[in-house]
């Protein structure tokens, strides 16, 4: 994986949810792999939504590889080595879209590394506290994050952490190894979603120079104001932002409650505060991110 930089003094706009606009066109995620099951059943859709959110202005495609683990396709009978080339497919499907588009713009991908609660299946990345060490906790994600790192793409999301303990195991796997990366927290007001001060967390990514963003996602929109504040505090990185459409996960009926305002005009404001990386998560559309991407060029 090369070295890799987000543009100065620019605002990089970010795609939406990918299972979202999944979900939108007809495909039912209500499973354990959740959007990581179509790397398998219809990858082609994948990569149309990929194009989408191209389409609609941004210029970082986030791969299906959240929720991708390889405990999660063993439990569907799938080897480590056919896991492997699913999490390499995952990148190939972005890198396809962006090639369909070439329009000489310059559009990155962004490897998905999700949280350890994620393949849980059971809103653990809302929680965090796990109860692994951080030698388990490692142990867990190296294999996953050597594969992705080893796949094509510019850069590896590591994405709604919920938790300081599993920054940290994911900050020293990357400590020295040369591979880009932002770190992004779900969080709940100025604390992630475990509880522990926003600035603790953030200031784990601040010496380590692989982590080239941090920021978070997956998190109310208005929680973003004193997130991009705190991150450029106790970092001085470039800052991603791309929280939810307000909605909110219940995990035990296993839905999305509440209304949906994902505000675009907000991303002018989230700039202005030094956001150098704006899109959204879940339940944000590409005609969402079409909105979202016109305030910002807009300036």
């Amino acid at each position: 994986m090369a070295e890799f930089g987000f543009p100065v003094g620019e605002v990089t706009v970010a795609d939406g949810g990918v299972a979202t606009a999944l979900e939108a066109r007809g495909h039912d995620l209500s499973d354990a792999l959740w959007s990581a099951r179509l790397l398998v059943d219809a990858p082609g859709e994948i990569r149309a939504v990929h194009t989408a959110f191209f389409r609609a202005g941004a210029v970082i495609a986030t791969t299906a590889s959240y929720q991708a683990s390889f405990e999660g396709f063993a439990a569907r009978g799938i080897d480590r080595e056919q896991t492997a080339r699913l999490l390499r497919r995952s990148v190939e499907l972005a890198r396809a879209a962006r090639e369909e588009i070439d329009d000489g713009r310059e559009r990155w991908i962004a490897a998905s590394i999700g949280p350890y609660g994620a393949a849980l299946a059971d809103g653990s990345e809302y929680r965090g506290r796990y109860g692994l060490s951080l030698t388990e906790l490692k142990h867990w994600h190296l294999p996953r994050l050597e594969v992705l790192a080893d796949a094509g793409a510019d850069v590896l999301a590591l994405e709604t952490i919920p938790d300081i303990d599993e920054a940290e195991a994911l900050a020293g796997l990357l400590d020295g190894s040369g591979v880009p990366a932002w770190l992004s927290y779900t969080i709940d007001g100025e604390r992630t979603r475990a509880g522990q001060p926003l600035r603790d967390a953030f200031a784990i990514a601040a010496a380590v120079p692989e982590i080239v963003a941090v920021g978070v996602n997956c998190c109310a929109p208005d929680d973003v104001a004193a997130a991009i504040a705190l991150a450029r505090e106790v970092t001085g990185k470039p800052v991603i932002v791309y929280p939810n459409s307000g909605e909110k996960w219940d995990a035990g009926q296993r839905c999305w409650t509440g209304e949906a305002r994902f505000p675009a005009g907000l991303a002018g404001e989230w700039a202005g505060l030094g956001a150098a990386i704006v899109g959204g998560c879940c339940r944000v559309l590409p005609a969402d991110i079409e909105q979202l991407a016109a305030v910002v060029a807009a300036g």
